[in-house]
């Protein structure tokens, strides 16, 4: 019963003024916490798994979701009430289904059971399967293809969706017929009250498999695992994610195949720090390298390159190498690789090295210091 359901938002662990990306991720992570496939034979898990595929299908459309705030399970559940107490205010002989198109404004469908209810036979989609997969950092910046085994429902290869073993087809459900819902009367002290309810023959499914196959149970569908081959585009970054159409969760009924959205991790490197499409790397000189300058070999993802720096160069000093980044998703260029300069200072020295590095020292005015010169001035104004 709807009364008995809890809070959607509840489900989901989030307020009720949620936006639809928080609404979204608050889905994929309990979707991803009771999935069948991280939880076999466990029915608890099963049954919330169920509860938060309800709870998203109704908080992820508008629509529902504001029937849902106004009326709450009543506005989005259209057996929530029949039959209560409060049908008895109308009298006996009363039939809820007369209500459908006054309640069809307000609940998007049917009151009471009323013979809106969807055809259990027509074609449905298939769920989106979520997953992810990680990779190295040069296959980001040059792009990749990778095989990617995942689990997924597919139309069972024997009866080839039909549920019916091989020879034989499902029949029509006679007491239903095919819709699903039966239509039952009940007296009551304040008069008869007739509802729909879901057809115990055919457990609601409009049609009986009196020779299920025995590979998939009358499912139609088994789990299967599938290796399936992904072009990772050059440029993708760390938490993007992949979206191939058609290969989730088979239809039912006919219905379209599900999507795969496959959250990529990126692997940092030891060398390499990516900015977006721009690359930064530190590359050490020795202290007569920043001195006289000197050509140095650099590092790029693109193999080495040659760079001069400048005599005098200052630690920290950061130049730029352009189009050596990554190259951009939508194949237009490539960004930058930013180079930081740090003067490596020399440790174990000797007495000798010791006193020629004083005399050097000795040789050198101010005017040659100028950073050092700026700071002293200053503290002199400061405090004189």
């Amino acid at each position: 019963m709807a009364e008995n359901k809890r809070d959607y938002y509840e489900v989901l662990g989030v307020q009720k003024g949620a936006n639809d990306d928080e609404i979204k991720k608050a889905y994929r992570k309990e979707a991803k916490k009771y999935h069948p496939d991280l939880n076999p034979d466990n029915k608890e898990a099963e049954r919330k798994f169920k509860e938060v595929n309800e709870a998203y299908e109704v908080l992820s459309d508008s629509q529902k979701r504001a029937r849902y705030d106004q009326f709450g399970h009543a506005g989005v559940d259209p057996n929530f009430g029949a039959g209560g107490a409060g049908a008895g205010g109308f009298g006996g002989g009363f039939d809820f289904g007369d209500l459908g198109d006054l309640f069809e404004g307000f609940f998007g469908g049917g009151f009471g059971g009323s013979s809106r209810r969807a055809n259990p036979n027509a074609p449905r989609r298939g769920n989106d399967l979520h997953t992810s997969y990680t990779i190295g950092f040069f296959d980001a910046c040059k792009g990749v293809k990778k095989d990617i085994e995942i689990a997924k429902m597919d139309s069972c290869p024997d009866c080839h969706g039909s549920g019916a073993q091989a020879g034989t087809q499902a029949q029509t459900c006679p007491e239903c017929g095919g819709s699903g819902q039966v239509r039952v009367t009940q007296r009551t002290p304040l008069g008869a009250i007739s509802t729909s309810k879901t057809c115990t023959r055919c457990s609601g499914k409009g049609k009986i498999i009196n020779n299920p196959c025995t590979k998939c149970g009358g499912n139609g569908r088994v789990r299967v695992t599938k290796k399936i081959s992904v072009d990772i585009p050059a440029g993708i970054d760390d938490g993007q994610t992949i979206a191939l159409r058609g290969q989730g969760d088979n239809g039912i009924n006919g219905g379209p195949a599900g999507d795969l959205n496959i959250t990529i991790t990126v692997r940092p490197d030891t060398l390499f720090r990516r900015d977006g499409y721009d690359i930064w790397c530190e590359i050490p000189v020795t202290y007569m390298q920043a001195v006289f300058g000197d050509e140095l070999t650099v590092p790029t993802i693109d193999g080495k390159v040659k760079y001069t720096i400048p005599e005098g160069t200052q630690p920290g000093t950061v130049f730029r190498l352009r189009g050596k980044g990554v190259q951009r998703l939508n194949g237009r260029g490539n960004g930058d690789q930013f180079v930081e300069v740090t003067v490596e200072v020399p440790k174990g020295l000797n007495k000798t090295q010791k006193d020629a590095l004083k005399s050097f020292e000795e040789s050198l005015t101010d005017k040659q210091y100028e950073k050092r010169k700026g700071f002293f001035d200053k503290i002199k104004d400061m405090f004189d």
